[in-house]
C-alpha cells in the first residue's frame, strides 16, 4: 500500500533491472529474495516468457520457474502486503473468470476473483498479471480455458508482439 506505483494491486514479485543485474532473470531472482525471501538457488528457472508492454508502458519480461512446494514466502512489508498462491488451473476456469472492456485498449482486461482457502480472503487479480497467469497456466498444463482470452493461444508472440509495434508507432 505505500509503494508509488502498484500499490494494492495483486502483482508477481519483480521490478526495474539494478545496474548489477546480468539480464532479466538476474532481476527477477533479486526482486523475488528482496520482495518474498526466496533464495535464488532455490529457483529452477524454466524460461523468459517474450516481452509484454504494462499499462504505463513499460517493458515488462517474465520469468517462469519452479520453486519447492516447502518454501514459505516471508513479505518484505515495505513492498509487500501480503503472499498467497493460487493453483495454475484456476486460471483456466470459466466460472472464476470475467472481462471488461478498457478505453483505448484494444482487447478486454481479463479479471478473477480468488477465495484464499487459508485465510479467507478474496483476492482480485486482474490486467497483466490475471493474462501471465493465464498463459502460464496454458503452457503448463498443456490445456486450454474454458473461456476466450483474447489473443491466439497458438501464437501469443503474435499477440504481444502486435501490441509492443502498436505502442512504438505512436512514440
Amino acid at each position: 500500500m505505500k509503494l508509488k506505483s502498484n500499490a494494492g494491486e495483486v502483482c508477481f514479485p519483480g521490478g526495474k533491472s539494478d545496474p548489477e543485474d546480468q539480464d532479466e532473470v538476474d532481476t527477477a531472482l533479486r526482486e523475488a529474495k528482496e520482495e518474498i525471501g526466496l533464495p535464488p538457488e532455490q529457483v529452477e528457472v524454466v524460461c523468459k516468457l517474450f516481452p509484454i508492454i504494462n499499462k504505463r508502458g513499460l517493458l515488462v519480461t517474465p520469468v517462469v520457474g519452479f520453486i519447492e512446494e516447502s518454501f514459505v514466502a516471508q513479505a518484505n512489508p515495505a513492498e509487500v502486503s501480503e503472499v498467497f498462491t493460487v493453483p495454475l488451473d484456476f486460471f483456466r476456469q470459466k466460472a472464476a473468470h470475467s472481462v471488461y472492456p478498457v478505453p483505448r485498449i484494444p482487447e478486454p482486461l481479463h479479471s478473477f476473483f480468488y477465495s484464499d482457502p487459508s485465510s479467507g480472503k478474496q483476492q482480485h487479480i486482474w490486467g497483466l498479471t490475471a493474462m501471465l497467469a493465464i498463459l502460464v497456466a496454458v503452457l503448463a498444463t498443456q490445456k486450454m480455458p474454458e473461456f476466450n482470452v483474447g489473443f491466439d493461444l497458438d501464437n501469443p508472440l503474435a499477440f504481444f508482439q502486435h501490441n509492443i509495434d502498436l505502442r512504438i508507432s505512436k512514440l
